[in-house]
């Protein structure tokens, strides 16, 4: 067997192995004998087919698998051998001729596509930005709202305001505005003014007092929105379709939503039991917690900035542009040319990137574990609790939806990537020399439309 590896340019190379007879020889005699064991044909026992009748009825087939799988163990150990900086998998070239799996000698030629070099190492000569984002009091004042808020609750009242909720008997008018003989009727009927869309009608609930009757036309209210009338009504949305009257609405209840007071079940429910245990401690905890998000934010905008401060100073590179688009069609069969032309340079963006942190991986020494993936995991569901205001979740239910997440493979390839820039972003800020700039929130939003 002989391996030829020649460079065809600084980044592409054509690999050939010649592949003998003698090379794959003794390993298709040993898949014959193995394939002997369990063959049946007409006329003899199972395990009794003569070698030579195996051999003329798949000899062919045998060979031919025995010799790929020769071919790829041969392929792939010699470029882990010679560390080849490869970029996707060897391409059979378009110079490749049929393979004759009789002949006493075969060559396979691959087109290979190589990594362009660049050095993509950091020091404190490198400048980076940094923003640190200001947490403010109105900030931690809205969470502690929207902390209060989720943890409310619904009272009884007497006089109505705007966002409170009714239930009272509605009835058809006729046009002299009584009420209409064998028109529609509601008892219970319950209405939200604050989802009418036409301010007028919106206006007759205020100040109304329970027990009130006012005049309504809930076509007008809702813009004769035939799914608002039927559900308000109890009729059919073909019924509705035709419904323009006024109504009587005698209001028997109104109900208004509380925001829970700053207590300690409000402190334990969000924070844990006995946790935090003054008003105080809350909003310090609330702080923390805003900033502990905006740090995180940070880190990310970070590493935002360093791969735009790194692809600046690398500029452009060489790429073996026909060998790569070749391995795209390749790998993307079923795809139109508009793909391609759409998606090709930023494959390549990606693959830089890729590389890139390749470099900044080894430089740092960061290695990212299967435990380092799952902690991953487990911050972001933390987090998406922490956005329907459960800050204080059982941590075997953290990890029970963190796994369910790492099982699907396009998330866990996310939360890998995820992990690599967290770690990569926490070493880097040791090295290079920070830019720091503290920002509003605002601010920091305007950066990413840029």
């Amino acid at each position: 067997m002989n391996i030829q590896f020649n460079k065809t340019s600084e980044v592409a190379a054509e690999l050939t192995i010649t592949i003998e007879k003698a090379d794959y020889q003794e390993r298709v005699e040993k898949a014959l004998k193995d394939y002997r064991k369990k063959a049946a044909m007409p006329g003899f026992r199972p395990g009794q087919v003569p070698l030579s009748l195996l051999k003329k009825r798949f000899g062919s087939e045998i060979t031919a698998e025995e010799v790929q799988k020769l071919l790829s163990e041969k392929l792939y150990g010699y470029i882990r051998e010679e560390k080849i900086d490869m970029l996707g998998d060897p391409l059979a070239s378009e110079k490749q001729q049929a393979i004759d799996f009789e002949a006493e000698q075969m060559d396979f030629i691959f087109d290979i596509a190589l990594a362009p070099k660049f050095d993509a190492k950091l020091t404190d000569k490198d400048k980076v930005p940094f923003y640190q984002i200001q947490v403010t009091d109105e900030m931690v004042d809205g969470q502690v709202k929207a902390y209060a808020q989720r943890a409310g609750h619904y009272d009884k009242v007497d006089t109505f305001q705007d966002g409170d909720m009714t239930k009272g008997h509605i009835a058809e008018l006729d046009d002299e505005g009584n009420i209409k003989e064998g028109g529609i009727v509601k008892e219970d009927a319950v209405i939200l003014p604050s989802y009418f869309k036409n301010d007028d009608q919106k206006k007759k609930f205020n100040g109304v007092a329970v027990n009130t009757v006012i005049t309504i036309n809930p076509a007008e209210a809702y813009e004769n929105s035939a799914i608002e009338l039927s559900s308000l009504l109890g009729i059919t949305k073909e019924e509705a379709e035709n419904v323009r009257s006024n109504f009587s609405y005698q209001i028997n209840e109104i109900t208004r939503y509380m925001p829970s007071d700053l207590t300690q079940d409000l402190f334990d429910q969000v924070f844990g039991e006995g946790k935090v245990k003054s008003e105080e401690e809350f909003r310090a905890a609330v702080k923390a917690q805003i900033e502990a998000q905006f740090a995180m934010d940070s880190q990310m905008r970070f590493m935002i900035d360093v791969r735009k401060y790194l692809e600046e100073r690398i500029g452009d590179l060489q790429w073996p542009d026909a060998l790569l688009q070749r391995i795209m069609r390749a790998n993307n069969p079923d795809k139109d040319d508009k793909y391609f032309e759409d998606n090709y340079a930023p494959s390549i963006k990606e693959i830089q990137w890729h590389l890139t942190k390749e470099q900044l991986a080894d430089q740092t020494g960061i290695k990212v574990e299967q435990a380092d993936v799952l902690e991953t995991a487990k911050r972001h569901t933390r987090m998406q609790f922490a956005q329907y205001g459960m800050a204080n979740v059982p941590e075997e239910l953290v990890t029970k939806y963190a796994n369910e997440m790492l099982s699907k493979k396009e998330q866990a390839d996310n939360l890998v990537a995820r992990c690599v820039e967290e770690k990569l972003g926490m070493a880097l800020k040791d090295i290079v020399k920070l830019d720091v700039k503290e920002v509003s929130l605002d601010e920091f939003n305007k950066l990413f439309e840029k």
